[in-house]
């Protein structure tokens, strides 16, 4: 069994209300969802399928470290 990890999820509403989830962690992890709650149960799937890929090539040790979000004015 595959240690617990935390990862972020960076959340966004798209055009047609659906909430958009990504890990910028984890390379094309991103899923979507009607709700943030069915957002984040999908999102656990997609974070483990990810993680099973990138165990399967040793990769595991290259996550990136996540800082944060900054708003900026232009």
């Amino acid at each position: 069994m595959m240690k617990k990890r935390e990862f972020y999820v960076v959340i966004e509403r798209d055009e047609d209300g659906f909430y958009v989830g990504e890990v910028p962690q984890l390379k094309a992890c991103y899923s979507q969802g009607e709700t943030i709650d069915e957002l984040m149960e999908n999102m656990k799937e997609v974070i483990t399928m990810c993680l099973e890929e990138l165990e399967e090539n040793d990769n595991l040790v290259n996550l990136n470290e996540f800082i944060g979000v900054q708003k900026i004015r232009v």
